[in-house]
């Protein structure tokens, strides 16, 4: 499994469609984590200020239909995160029967994501 961050409102704008975020055109590839402690780190450097809710797309990687790579973050990991954890980059859009199951990121009183919780 694989995790993507996406506001809720994101997510939900065409939910018949395969789900293309912008660093799909803009970078050529759908930015990933490969565990959820990896994605808080990554959601605190780079999520604080986001709209909420924040989901996170847990995904079974053998059933998207595009390719996945796991390279090294460029140019450095988010802090927590050690320089040899590789992120998995996923070269299309995502298939929402991909989707395992949703997480919600839940945050600290300083505004910090603490922990991931199952959306029904």
């Amino acid at each position: 499994m694989i995790y993507h961050v996406v506001p809720l409102t994101v997510w939900n704008t065409a939910p018949g469609r395969t789900y293309a975020p912008d660093s799909l055109a803009e970078e050529g590839f759908v930015h990933c984590s490969p565990d959820e402690p990896t994605t808080l780190a990554v959601v605190n450097a780079f999520y604080r200020d986001v709209p909420r809710p924040l989901l996170v797309l847990v995904l079974d990687e053998a059933r998207l239909t595009a390719r996945v790579e796991f390279e090294a973050a460029a140019p450095a990991p988010p802090p927590g995160v050690a320089g040899d954890v590789l992120f998995p980059h996923v070269f299309g859009p995502l298939d929402r029967d991909a989707v395992d199951h949703v997480l919600e990121v839940r945050w600290d009183e300083e505004g910090r994501a603490a922990g991931l919780s199952r959306r029904d």
